[in-house]
């Protein structure tokens, strides 16, 4: 049985076949991946989405975002380039992606944990959360289709 935790449902998704290439196209088109994987999650799991709730998952990561993940993400491509002739840089680079990530992780667990509390509504037909999570630049994005279509085969395949 998987753990329907955020992380492990993050990890599931994030490695089917296209959509690490999609969110990464997503996150390029100004979405934030972390929203895009917790609306994915919450769907799933068949919380009802409302503006509200919305609006709470979005404050909280543009917080992290901005003052955590953003800056670590710039410092790691401000160093690509010379990282590949300065193997020291290259090692310093490589635990700032390993710190990005550790963001990251941290960031769905404050996701996961402010939805907690919210209960599955089987049946309801409400809002979409990708529509209320992501902004319109990356809400008619195609890749948006690639990552809709893995998570409803994941929840097919798996149950998760």
């Amino acid at each position: 049985m998987m753990s329907n935790d955020l992380w492990s449902y993050a990890l599931a998704l994030y490695g089917r076949g296209g959509v690490e290439t999609a969110a990464l196209a997503l996150q390029e088109a100004g979405a934030d991946v972390c929203l895009l994987l917790c609306g994915c999650w919450l769907h799933s799991r068949q919380v009802g989405a409302d503006a509200q709730r919305a609006d709470t998952l979005c404050a909280l990561a543009s917080a992290w975002q901005n003052e955590v993940i953003g800056p670590l993400r710039l410092l790691r491509q401000h160093w690509k380039a010379q990282a590949q002739s300065d193997p020291q840089l290259g090692m310093l680079r490589e635990q700032l992606k390993g710190l990005e990530l550790k963001a990251e992780r941290t960031l769905l667990e404050r996701l996961e944990e402010a939805a907690t509390h919210w209960s599955p509504t089987p049946g309801r037909q409400g809002q979409d959360w990708l529509r209320l999570l992501l902004p319109i630049s990356a809400q008619h994005h195609d890749a948006l289709q690639t990552v809709r279509v893995a998570a409803c085969r994941l929840q097919e395949e798996t149950g998760f």
